[in-house]
């Protein structure tokens, strides 16, 4: 028995919650905890310092180690509404494809493996099956950093974990870690006619970002030879350079948004590295050479480590059999996998929809791919039961 029906309505009332990462996701975590509670499970809160935001942690079955853990992150990047050929808060049902929102990245998962509760239940008597959605993913998976905390302080030890990301249900068993930062440069105003009198903070920028585009070449000879990845090295990437009030006017305030994507950990501290020496061997003595006060602070937005590959994992070979996939592959973009991964579960990622869909105007999850993730979950019903 599939539960398509209740799936896509529950997907309705997710995508209707607008938990953009810049708001609260409270309203939806507790719909959540309703529906998972309705299903017999014990279901906990845990809420960040400001109170607006919460992980859910779920649980069906007995109080012990090990077991398989469903995880995925209730927030969504902006929508622009102007881009949109319908509200991206109010879900559409088109051509076999579901239009909102988060359908795809990744509520699709979520209400799936929330619908589906009720049957699972009944199969989960000797090993327990927990859920684990998240806030925050998006701006650097700060929810389930927070959320790793909470379960190592309880010691509570899933063996398995299941990351729902979009992955057009293939099993993925590696990929890169995804490291975020902002440098901001603090100089000295002045006016645009005198500019040897002033520190500009956009000309230093600027320079920044030069540096990191140079490291582009190294990163490139120190690809491990039997990378897997495309691009097999590590990749860096200026979001945003932001600075200046006016065309006459020497800037005194600039920030660098930036990310870089490491295939390999080693690449994030010689990255780290040669950035701390260029700044301060080369940037900040001739800022301060004419304004003392002048500085350069990079603020870490998040660091995520990747997932590894490894020789055993048995969410690998769970995933493998339960869709009929024969091989696993590697992806670049970045999840909470490596999070789990540094508890010492066995990871994989695996969900409904194409990545290529997410972070776009007219997102949308395809039926086909929410009853192929359906289905995956009924074959772990009956593994559990098993």
């Amino acid at each position: 028995m599939t539960k398509l029906t209740d799936t896509i309505e529950l997907l309705r009332e997710l995508v209707a919650y607008p938990t953009v990462s810049a708001d609260s996701n409270i309203a939806l975590v507790e719909n959540l905890a309703g529906w998972l509670e309705s299903a017999g499970a014990r279901v906990e809160l845990h809420h960040d310092e400001t109170g607006q935001k919460a992980n859910l942690f779920a649980t069906i079955g007995p109080e012990r180690d090990g077991g398989i853990l469903l995880s995925g992150h209730t927030d969504v990047v902006p929508a622009k509404g102007d881009d949109w050929t319908n509200d991206p808060f109010e879900m559409v049902e088109r051509d076999g494809k579901l239009y909102g929102r988060g359908t795809c990245d990744m509520k699709g998962f979520i209400a799936a493996s929330v619908a589906m509760a009720p049957v699972l239940a009944h199969s989960v008597t000797e090993r327990p099956l927990h859920f684990a959605f998240t806030y925050d993913e998006e701006v650097g998976c700060l929810g389930a950093q927070a959320l790793a905390d909470t379960l190592a302080a309880k010691g509570i030890r899933p063996g398995v974990a299941i990351i729902g990301e979009p992955t057009g249900m293939r099993v993925i068993e590696g990929h890169k870690g995804c490291c975020e930062y902002t440098t901001h440069f603090e100089g000295r105003a002045g006016h645009g006619s005198r500019p040897e009198l002033g520190v500009n903070a956009v000309e230093f920028a600027v320079r920044y970002v030069s540096r990191l585009l140079e490291l582009r070449r190294p990163l490139r000879a120190r690809a491990p030879k039997d990378s897997r990845y495309e691009p097999p090295w590590t990749t860096i990437n200026p979001g945003s350079l932001l600075g200046g009030v006016a065309h006459n006017v020497i800037a005194d305030r600039a920030s660098v948004q930036w990310e870089m994507r490491p295939v390999q950990a080693g690449d994030g501290s010689f990255v780290r590295e040669e950035m701390r020496r260029y700044v301060h061997e080369h940037l900040l003595p001739e800022m301060q050479a004419i304004w003392p006060e002048a500085r350069i602070v990079t603020e870490v937005i998040g660091e995520v480590a990747g997932l590894q590959p490894a020789s055993e994992n048995a969410a690998r070979d769970i995933m493998l059999e339960l869709t009929g996939a024969n091989s696993c592959d590697l992806v670049a973009f970045s999840t909470e996998a490596g999070v789990f991964q540094k508890l010492d579960m066995d990871v994989v990622v695996c969900g409904p929809g194409s990545i290529d869909q997410a972070h776009k105007p007219d997102e949308y999850l395809a039926l086909d791919q929410l009853q192929q993730c359906l289905t995956m979950l009924e074959g772990l019903g009956e593994k559990l039961a098993g």
